[in-house]
């Protein structure tokens, strides 16, 4: 996870990972559910996210949705989720990240 200055003065919270596709078929889509927790183990921030895929890291990060080059099987890639805003309540801990729907081709 990582935090960034946005151009309103407020601040984007940043979640990378690494996805593979372990099925048989190309995976043009995959959105993702994202629940945080507080201190008390509730249920702070509950949100589903498009997966972006990390397509170029140098010489800045430059993200693509699934669908512009689904994953193939046995594919793997990393990806990237971002938070606008973050829950004052949440208990800083990595979010739980589902793929909560996943098509194939």
């Amino acid at each position: 996870m990582s935090e960034s200055a946005n151009l309103a003065g407020g601040k984007v919270t940043y979640l990378d990972g690494h996805i593979a596709n372990l099925g048989g078929r190309p995976s043009p889509a995959s959105p993702c559910r994202c629940s945080s927790a507080t201190p008390l183990i509730e249920v702070a921030q509950n949100e589903t996210h498009p997966l972006k895929l990390i397509r170029i890291r140098d010489p800045y990060i430059d993200l693509e949705p699934v669908s512009a080059a689904p994953l193939k099987p046995g594919g793997e890639q990393d990806f990237r989720l971002i938070f606008d805003a973050i829950t004052p309540d949440w208990d800083g801990a990595y979010p739980e990240v589902r793929v909560i729907h996943v098509e194939t081709k």
